[in-house]
């Protein structure tokens, strides 16, 4: 039976898994705007530090493939608490990294322990949480996002240009025990899918869900959705400082500006994810996002404001179409699949999001001046990658839903 949460507490657990997530979204998002400090500190191209970007997502990839085989046998609290230790060490490791191999090498593991925990947060939110309210519950997690870019990714960078990159390492890693306690503390037992009447072996519940045509749609929308983005993202610092003239002391602000619309523009988008249908919310804004996507890629010679104005709308789009994207690929599935299906899905999540980058560094290159090239040639995959996925999305079944538009 799933747990009833009073509202208090099922605040509580929801507050729990945003603080989770936002260790875990600014491990990997403080890799990209510290991009100009690795290419020269290292001597790396495009495309190695591309490799660095996708070491992470790419392994959390393969966890989330290993993971599928347990998620769904041990208790959703007791299994989350162990991987983010587990993560918190890895990212401690990182920031141990005295060279290129080592900080490979750390990324690595950091994944592995780091990509299943977007899966659990997602499957206990979509555990506890009733369909109807399933969009505003998401857009609380999803602020995680916001905060991390608002407050993390630039506090990272001052300790960063303050102390050294090592810095912002140890601070997630310090941040991460103390949720650890926290989590402990807060997360009710959360094991009402081990008791599941129809619950199902390990392997015949992947196939379960990889027989089913509407799980691989889903899948689809998933990793297209994740896709879009990072042909662009992972890059925009280096762009932004060898080709549109934005100084490092600037950067923060493209993170501030971003974090804070996008904090302000969550709960908007969660409610109207549940008031016009997941599906149709998600659809407008993935057909929105290609606006700014291209933007960001051709802002060469605009100032300062401009600059802002752009990535401040990109972020924002972004970041608004996770809350119907994931609120409608979690109800795509049966409850007692869910926990199998929601690791599946983060595992394409990463993979997308691993070859995304190490595409994009493949196209992008540099002339004598330094400066990006066919940056916009990224930035017209990820469009179509994102008219893609509107097209699917309207293609899924809803479980849960009153009708099939929702």
């Amino acid at each position: 039976m799933t747990p009833h949460l009073t509202p208090r507490r099922e605040r509580w657990l929801l507050f729990t898994l945003a603080g989770i997530q936002f260790t875990h979204i600014l491990d990997f998002m403080i890799m990209m705007p510290l991009g100009p400090q690795f290419t020269a500190l290292f001597g790396i191209s495009n495309a190695q530090f591309g490799l660095l970007v996708s070491a992470y997502t790419l392994s959390a990839g393969l966890s989330g493939l290993m993971a599928a085989t347990y998620i769904d046998r041990f208790s959703r609290k007791r299994l989350l608490l162990v991987m983010y230790t587990l993560f918190g060490l890895a990212t401690l490791a990182c920031g141990l990294a005295p060279d290129y191999f080592w900080l490979m090498a750390a990324r690595v593991a950091a994944g592995l322990f780091g990509g299943v925990l977007s899966a659990l947060s997602q499957t206990i939110v979509a555990d506890v949480v009733p369909f109807e309210r399933r969009g505003r519950a998401m857009s609380v997690v999803m602020t995680s996002f916001s905060v991390s870019t608002v407050a993390g990714v630039p506090l990272g960078l001052f300790l960063a240009a303050h102390a050294s990159w090592h810095a912002p390492f140890f601070g997630i890693a310090l941040l991460v025990g103390l949720l650890a306690l926290g989590a402990w503390q807060t997360l009710p037992r959360l094991d009402a899918h081990l008791h599941h009447p129809e619950r199902t072996g390990v392997w015949r519940g992947i196939g379960q869900v990889l027989s089913e045509g509407n799980h691989l749609k889903a899948f689809g929308v998933s990793g297209l959705m994740m896709f879009a983005g990072f042909t662009v993202i992972p890059y925009i610092t280096i762009y932004l400082q060898s080709n549109a003239g934005m100084q490092t002391a600037e950067v923060p602000w493209i993170y501030l500006c971003g974090g804070l619309a996008t904090l302000l523009s969550a709960r908007y988008f969660g409610r109207l994810t549940d008031r016009v249908g997941k599906v149709r919310v998600f659809q407008r804004l993935a057909l929105a996002v290609a606006v700014p996507l291209m933007a960001t890629t051709l802002s060469q010679g605009l100032p300062l404001w401009g600059l802002l104005v752009i990535s401040t709308l990109l972020f924002t789009v972004m970041s608004g179409r996770m809350i119907p994207g994931m609120a409608m690929i979690s109800s795509a599935v049966e409850p007692r699949l869910r926990g199998t299906f929601m690791t599946l899905n983060s595992a394409v999540q990463s993979a997308g999001m691993g070859l995304a980058a190490l595409l994009a560094g493949l196209i992008i290159g540099r002339d004598g001046q330094g400066h990006l090239t066919f940056y916009w040639v990224a930035g017209l995959l990820g469009v179509l990658a994102s008219l893609l996925s509107a097209w699917l999305a309207g293609r899924l079944r809803l479980h849960g839903a009153p009708s099939a538009s929702n």
